[in-house]
C-alpha cells in the first residue's frame, strides 16, 4: 500500500481548515489533493482530535498484526489436520 505524504497531524489540521471556512476547492488545490481523497479523510478522521488519530493508528496496526498470526495459525492448523488424516 502506498504510504500518505501527510501524517495524521497534517490531515486534521487541514480538515480544521476546511471546517473554518475555508472552500473544499481552494483547500484541495492548496495542498495538492483530490478532492475524493479530502472526502476520505473527512469520513475517517472527521471530528478526531489528534491524541484519537494516533490511537486509531495504532489499533489499525495492532489489528493487522493479530490478523496475520490468525492467518498462520489457521494455516498450521489445516496442515497439521492434513497430516494427521493421512494413513501411514
Amino acid at each position: 500500500m502506498k504510504r500518505s505524504r501527510f501524517n495524521e497531524e497534517q490531515i486534521i489540521a487541514i480538515l480544521k481548515e476546511q471546517e473554518s471556512g475555508l472552500g473544499t476547492a481552494d483547500l484541495c488545490r492548496k495542498h495538492g489533493i483530490s478532492s475524493a481523497t479530502f472526502y476520505k479523510w473527512k469520513a475517517k478522521y472527521g471530528g478526531l482530535d489528534v491524541s484519537d488519530a494516533r490511537r486509531l493508528k495504532t489499533l489499525e496496526d495492532e489489528n493487522t498484526r493479530l490478523k496475520k498470526l490468525l492467518a498462520e495459525a489457521m494455516l498450521d492448523n489445516a496442515i497439521l489436520k492434513d497430516v494427521a488424516s493421512k494413513k501411514w
